[in-house]
């Protein structure tokens, strides 16, 4: 497990191609563990997301080289990579569970892409790639389905133009891997600009090392947010801009009706991305209440709470900095920066969804009266927005495929009337405005049945649908007739799939 396992040719390749700067393993050492990966047999390619790897100047047959599989599956070490585990505690399900850390996940390292006035670094990191000592005696391994779906729904939230971490490509193996059943094990190469968590943050807190902590907020505040550094109080500064991205995220969240499902602390980015893809599902029969994660029995996770469980989470970030900050009021400030940024980007998001330009006083009462409605009647969330981009100011019985979502169609009815005479208040026009709705109303997203078919293909050595899921969801605002069937409601054998913590 060295550079000098490639051959010549490879390691001379991989080194021209990849060029990494560690900037997290100049942390102290007590931030992480060195560590290999552990091989795997036979590796082979999964998936790749040319998009992901343009990002550090790959392509997508270079990541389907034999080199490549064996270094994303972590058998070989990549040139420059300096592999590491990192420690981090949290609360999960609201319940502080102490020490956590990378179980399954090991850094590789950062690596460097110039573009024109640009020099991004993104980390790379091998979930999958084996038994670490925060592993807290699991096998550090992840399963063929469970990679799969994280790799399609990383690639279709950056479809979407929410914040996530990316995802490069993934390996499997025939190795065994024991769940609930005997699976195979396999590895998803995961990019991002940083995984820091608010868990990081607590671990150093709950442990009171604050010279560790202060560490940690130096590090993030000097590579992600160095505009920072000249604010009074860059500490304070730090939480109100990790407040503020974390708001937007949770609006954005909530009207492409994702449920991510496992909200623990250690599952928060500090860079207000999306992280850790495990029991997610997006939202199809609307219900407010929905709970996507099987594990979760109170529904602490349900699509309603995911606001109020984030704002819960920069508050445990929150008493993190207390010290740093220099005052409880000082904390406070920071964090009461959440509800307004919240309520501002959800309003304007669902006045786009609707395709209404201006903001009126009587607009949230028309919204809040279609949720009603919705929550009565549960039509599919993602057909329905979309649905609503085709209807005609003058033409009621264009309503049909839209009314054909409601058990109840006059209280739909009575809806669209008021609909239409606000629209008619702005003077909309149907093609404009129908264009406009289309271009944040996504036609298509990763529903659960979906990248349940590509899984069962994949456990065949069937790799296309893996690809094919992985295009459409790149595309998710077009229309893509040659794959409608893919936006159509989920057939009924799909009522019947759950996604837990396993997943």
């Amino acid at each position: 497990m060295n550079p000098s396992s490639f051959s010549v040719e490879s390691g001379q390749a991989l080194t021209s191609l990849l060029k990494f700067e560690n900037r997290f393993a100049s942390l102290p050492a007590s931030f992480y563990t060195r560590l290999q990966p552990t091989p795997l047999p036979a590796p082979y390619s999964v998936g790749v997301s040319p998009a992901a790897a343009a990002l550090i100047g790959l392509d997508a047959t270079t990541l389907a080289t034999p080199a490549m599989v064996e270094a994303f599956t972590g058998n070989e070490l990549l040139p420059g990579s300096d592999p590491l585990a990192a420690v981090y505690s949290g609360h999960q399900f609201g319940v502080w569970a102490g020490q956590l850390g990378d179980g399954r996940a090991i850094l590789l390292g950062g690596v460097l892409h110039h573009v024109p006035h640009q020099n991004q670094i993104w980390e790379l990191q091998l979930k999958g790639a084996g038994r670490t000592p925060y592993s807290r005696g699991a096998d550090g391994r992840a399963v063929l389905r469970s990679s799969i779906r994280e790799f399609l729904c990383s690639e279709a939230m950056h479809g979407l133009g929410i914040p996530t971490t990316r995802a490069l490509c993934v390996t499997g193996s025939d190795q065994p891997v024991i769940r609930e059943d005997i699976e195979t094990a396999s590895v998803v190469t995961r990019m991002a600009p940083s995984f820091v968590r608010f868990g990081s943050f607590e671990h150093w807190f709950y442990n009171s090392q604050p010279e560790e902590l202060r560490t940690l907020a130096d590090y993030v505040i000097r590579e992600f947010y160095p505009e920072l550094l000249t604010e009074t109080n860059p500490y304070q500064a730090l939480l109100h801009e990790v407040t503020l991205r974390t708001a937007r995220l949770m609006a954005q969240w909530q009207t492409v009706g994702f449920c991510h499902g496992v909200m623990n602390t250690d599952n928060m980015s500090i860079l207000g991305l999306t992280l850790d893809y495990g029991p997610f599902g997006f939202m199809e029969a609307f219900n407010a209440n929905h709970i996507c994660n099987h594990t979760d029995q109170q529904g602490r996770y349900a699509y309603a709470m995911q606001p109020r469980i984030a704002l819960w989470n920069l508050y445990a970030l929150g008493q993190t900095l207390v010290a740093l900050i220099g005052s409880v009021e000082g904390t406070q400030a920071a964090l009461e920066s959440f509800q307004p940024e919240f309520d501002a980007v959800l309003a304007a998001r669902w006045h786009a969804k609707l395709g209404l330009r201006e903001s009126l006083p009587n607009d949230q009462a028309l919204i809040d009266r279609l949720f009603e409605i919705m929550q009565a009647n549960r039509p599919d969330f993602t057909l329905l927005f979309r649905k609503l981009g085709e209807l005609k100011i003058g033409d009621p019985s264009s309503d049909e495929s839209i009314r054909d979502l409601f058990l109840d169609r006059p209280a739909f009815d009575a809806w669209a009337s008021d609909y239409r005479a606000r629209l008619q208040q702005e003077q909309s026009m149907d093609a404009a405005r129908g264009a406009a709705m289309h271009a944040v109303n996504p036609k298509y997203v990763l529903r659960n049945y979906l990248a349940e078919v590509a899984i069962r293909k994949a456990k065949q050595k069937d790799f296309s649908e893996v690809e094919k899921l992985r295009a459409i969801l790149s595309k998710p605002f077009d229309e893509q007739p040659e794959n409608e069937s893919y936006a159509a409601l989920p057939p009924d054998w799909a009522s019947g799939l759950e996604v837990s913590c396993s997943s």
